[in-house]
């Protein structure tokens, strides 16, 4: 048996949980928050027997996409100078992190 563990975007999560729900996998959804933007992330524990794990991975693939996002600068308050930014800058977003772990033992009560 196999957990994945999708990091993906809040827009993405929705149309996300559709695709993997109409291909029969199940998912739990947990509200996280990412560390570099601070921007609310979503991310989904969807466990599945080892051969479908990939099947799983695709999904994510096929709907989770990276774009371009304008942040406005950061606040220098409470952070070095150097890591101020001064001007809004270009960063991709988007996308997904995908973590694919054995799991050695799996119970539903």
């Amino acid at each position: 048996m196999k957990l994945v563990i999708a990091v993906v975007q809040d827009q993405d999560a929705s149309p996300l949980m559709d695709a993997l729900v109409d291909r029969g996998f199940r998912a739990t959804k947990l509200a996280t928050t990412g560390g570099f933007l601070r921007q609310g992330n979503t991310t989904l524990l969807i466990g599945v027997e080892d051969e479908r794990a990939d099947d799983v991975v695709e999904v994510v693939r096929s709907i989770c996409r990276s774009r371009s996002q304008v942040i406005s600068p950061i606040s220098a308050v409470g952070r070095s100078v150097e890591s101020y930014v001064g001007q809004p800058v270009e960063v991709p977003v988007g996308g997904a992190t995908i973590f694919v772990l054995d799991v050695s033992r799996f119970e539903k009560v």
